[in-house]
């Protein structure tokens, strides 16, 4: 996080007030929920504030644009119906014939889109292992608009260097882009560290209740943000107000949970690390991590995010159904732990030969650590692992 001036608001009092003045009518100190598709205007072309259609502006979904810029030191914030929804988003200013670079170990539904949507449309990608900025540099193209990186990624945590990308993307006159969905803006201020959008997945830590599906980005840039509401607005990809009401509920408490993700991840990726039945373990907070000293130098805490390679997809498999509090079940970032097979699950649509390449095999098991009593949780795994 970045350090504030004496006088600006720490990250728990924005987390908590940003975005959120109380309702001038009545004085209720939550915003309401403006469940409404339009709005009367008292003059022919002339909306009260901007408000003319709820596809292009509500209320309830600005305050969370705000309470989000707000959090990752941004000038705008721009919500969507998913984290896809965000992404696409900025992929679509782009032209037929553009080049994108793309972290190759990315959700597997950014994978499918990208190459199985956009690509369609005449985009070009190239996905590379962005852990070496150098892999990013050689697979710049005079035409590459967008380095897209994702960090931690999903589900082997790899860690991107943030300000090396953006050099790099800047130099060719790019823009960087970072999901930075894993680590939420409690851990990580990917805008701070020279890129030009932070961008989220508000389904995972922001919202933290597994309760909505929702997408956002953060930027800086005036004329960028005025394309990208473009886009929003002739593409619709809106979220509806009770989601965005529900997610601006959810990061009034994040600062407060994400330290016990934080300690939670930490404490279980240790014990995975010493347990005879385990092959590996993945998580930025472990020294034995490769990238321990890059995560330390630009993420301020490790989340909750841990995957662990138990070599054999029996006992994988085995590990997902016989937990009990840890519940089997694609998603993260929510205060309950899940647990999933990524390979047969959130990965399953990335071709077979590309994830054992990159090492998402059916014996990689991922878990999202949730705030329950880490000595539960421990029990739990201990459990189904022996």
């Amino acid at each position: 996080m970045t350090n504030p001036s004496q006088n600006a608001p720490r990250f728990g009092t924005l987390a908590v007030h940003a975005g959120q003045d109380p309702e001038p009518t009545t004085g209720a100190i939550i915003p309401p929920i403006f469940q409404t598709s339009t709005y009367v205007q008292p003059d022919v072309a002339e909306p009260k504030q901007g408000y003319d259609y709820a596809r292009v502006k509500n209320p309830t979904t600005v305050g969370l644009e705000q309470k989000m810029a707000a959090l990752e030191g941004g000038t705008h914030g721009i919500a969507f119906s998913s984290g896809l929804a965000a992404i696409e988003a900025v992929v679509k200013r782009l032209s037929a014939g553009d080049h994108i670079v793309c972290e190759e170990n990315t959700y597997g539904g950014v994978i499918r889109m990208y190459t199985g949507v956009l690509a369609k449309l005449g985009l070009e990608f190239s996905f590379v292992d962005t852990r070496d900025p150098e892999r990013i540099r050689d697979a710049m193209r005079p035409n590459t608009r967008l380095v897209h990186v994702e960090t931690p990624t999903n589900p082997l945590i790899r860690i991107c260097d943030i300000r090396a990308a953006a050099d790099i993307a800047h130099e060719g006159d790019a823009l960087l882009m970072v999901d930075s969905t894993f680590a939420s803006p409690f851990n990580q201020q990917p805008l701070a560290l020279g890129a030009d959008v932070s961008m989220h997945s508000s389904t995972k830590y922001l919202n933290g209740h597994s309760d909505i599906i929702g997408g956002v980005l953060v930027l800086n840039d005036d004329q960028l943000a005025e394309d990208i509401h473009f886009v929003r607005k002739s593409s619709g990809a809106v979220p509806g107000p009770m989601d965005a009401w529900l997610c601006l509920r959810g990061i009034r408490t994040l600062h407060v949970r994400m330290p016990v993700h934080n300690e939670n991840g930490l404490a279980v990726a240790r014990f995975l690390e010493a347990h005879s039945a385990v092959e590996r373990v993945f998580y930025p907070g472990l020294e034995s991590h490769p990238q321990h000293g890059l995560a330390a130098r630009q993420m301020s805490g490790y989340s909750g995010m841990v995957s662990v390679d138990l070599g054999d997809p029996a006992r994988a498999r085995s590990l997902a159904t016989d937990t009990r509090v840890f519940q089997l079940a694609e998603s993260l970032g929510g205060v309950q732990s899940l647990i999933s097979v990524p390979a047969l699950q959130t990965h399953a649509s990335v071709p077979k030969d590309v994830r054992e390449a990159l090492g998402i095999t059916e014996g990689l098991v991922r878990l999202s650590v949730g705030i329950e009593d880490v000595k539960d949780l421990i029990q739990d795994l201990d459990q189904a692992l022996s």
